[in-house]
């Protein structure tokens, strides 16, 4: 991870709001943000309408926000990333996302870009410090605290509450984002900025006491883990490909190893008639498959260096837009 020199200059702030069908809320979250913050001379506010069928846009309008709607609904991943492109090309130096039925409790966004601000993070996480939020189940909380402790240890970072869509980026670090999934950007943005060497930091921040809504995002705990567990092993096999596939291969190499020293020790010995022979021809598949797991590795490895080439040219453009504004 690296530090970066604390931000000065003209500084502009863009909150931008994600939303699906938020007639109802949408006014209220708006109202609740700041109109300013200490560091920043401009704050604007985004929201990013995925497809609505209510009055969404017409409402972000009404009460001062930038709408960009998105023809059809595309869902929560696509909606953030289409975000972060249109807010780069506002020129934002800084990007905080929040949420459309004012979850998150907007007084909170100074101390969330201070990290910022001053050079200590590029990535700041709000931690509604799940275990105090009542209307979650038991069962909620413990896969929330199961599941940041897994993103902690792929990510490589201290985030303490890794699904939570309270957060602030500074524009060097949305230049690397790229969600990939269109579940949920929450798990994946925060494994690429532990790829991507990016300082991570969490702060306590609060939220209602009560839930607005139920969530959209996902029916069942059972639903929301296997879809988390989708997108963390997609994310991890972009990144980390040939560490994975050389560590699947190396299980079928090592058990064939062993069969096929078994097998040589009963033929030199002679102590079977038999000969083992199955274990040799079982010991040769197992060696054949990790190997061939290993040139997959290989060659994913090849394609994930050509995607990183990508993402910065993707990069490039995007701060070349963002000058040009």
């Amino acid at each position: 991870c690296y530090r970066e020199a604390p931000i000065g200059g003209d500084m502009k702030l863009v909150i931008q709001i994600p939303a699906w069908n938020e007639e109802e809320h949408l006014a209220e979250a708006v109202a609740a943000l700041p109109r300013e913050v200490a560091g920043f001379d401009e704050v604007e506010f985004l929201v990013i309408d995925d497809g609505s069928d209510d009055r969404t846009a017409e409402v972000a309008r009404d009460v001062g926000a930038t709408a960009v709607r998105l023809p059809v609904h595309r869902g929560l991943a696509v909606a953030f990333a289409a975000g972060i492109d249109a807010a780069l090309e506002r020129g934002a130096d800084v990007i905080v996302n929040t949420d459309a039925d004012g979850q998150y409790d907007a007084r909170d966004i100074p101390a969330l870009v201070a990290p910022i601000l001053d050079g200590s993070a590029q990535m700041v996480i709000g931690d509604r410090q799940v275990h105090t939020i009542r209307h979650f189940s038991a069962a909620k909380k413990i896969l929330q605290k199961l599941g940041s402790w897994v993103v902690r240890k792929l990510s490589r970072t201290e985030v303490t509450d890794a699904t939570s869509g309270f957060r602030a980026v500074s524009r060097a670090a949305a230049l690397k984002l790229h969600v990939f999934t269109r579940f949920t950007y929450t798990l994946e943005t925060i494994l690429q900025a532990g790829e991507a060497g990016l300082k991570v930091v969490s702060i306590p921040v609060r939220t209602k006491a009560e839930e607005t809504r139920p969530s959209r995002l996902f029916s069942s705990n059972t639903g929301y883990v296997l879809r988390s567990l989708e997108s963390i092993a997609r994310i991890v096999v972009l990144y980390n490909p040939l560490r994975i596939f050389l560590r699947l291969g190396a299980v079928p190499v090592v058990l064939g190893l062993v069969l096929m020293v078994r097998f040589l020790y009963f033929y030199v010995t002679a102590h079977s008639p038999a000969g083992h022979i199955q274990s040799l021809i079982l010991a040769v598949i197992l060696i054949t498959v990790g190997v061939q797991v290993w040139v997959v590795g290989v060659v994913a490895d090849l394609i994930a260096v050509n995607r990183r080439l990508l993402e910065e040219a993707v990069e490039r453009q995007r701060e070349s837009l963002g000058r040009e504004r």
